[in-house]
């Protein structure tokens, strides 16, 4: 926490590799976390970039209080859902990375199978279990990102596992 709130002090002080220092902390957590909306990666390490000159443009008014990746979050959040809005086809899979691991069909339908399944998942219980499992949030952190209470984020976690369980068990029945 000190360490980040000398970052930011030193960042809006113009010190341009303090700037250089937080976009190499936090790239990669937003990198993956847009990878999870947005399944070309171009387009999600544009939305990553974006999302750091949206950061950067607004340090003037930002005030430490707290874990600054939350509010990086918010941003890409934000940037992803008007991405969604401005696409005309949302391509559902990608599997470009998984299929340069493994060659194994019945590992990839499940994978097909499970992203499928979340893309499905309405939008605020997609957006709880991307941040809490493939993020790593503590639902503490998926509240604080979501504008949410904590009751409210579990709840939306446990409904989210039960849609994705109803879902696959359908699936696998066909």
């Amino acid at each position: 926490m000190q360490q980040d709130f000398l970052l930011i002090w030193k960042m809006k002080n113009g010190d341009e590799a303090a700037m250089d220092t937080f976009v190499r902390k936090y790239y990669t957590q937003i990198l993956q976390y847009c990878l999870y909306h947005c399944p070309d990666r171009e387009w999600a390490q544009d939305l990553t970039q974006e999302t750091f000159e949206r950061f950067f443009k607004r340090l003037g008014e930002y005030r430490h209080i707290g874990k600054e990746i939350n509010y990086l979050y918010t941003i890409a959040r934000n940037l992803c859902i008007d991405w969604y809005r401005q696409q005309k086809e949302r391509n559902m899979t990608h599997v470009s990375e998984f299929e340069n691991r493994s060659g194994d069909t019945d590992q990839m339908d499940e994978k097909l199978m499970l992203e499928s399944a979340l893309q499905k998942l309405p939008e605020e219980l997609h957006e709880v279990v991307v941040l809490h499992y493939f993020q790593g949030l503590s639902l503490r952190e998926v509240s604080a990102v979501l504008q949410i209470g904590v009751p409210l984020a579990k709840y939306r976690l446990r409904r989210a596992k039960e849609k994705l369980r109803e879902m696959l068990e359908d699936e696998n029945n066909k």
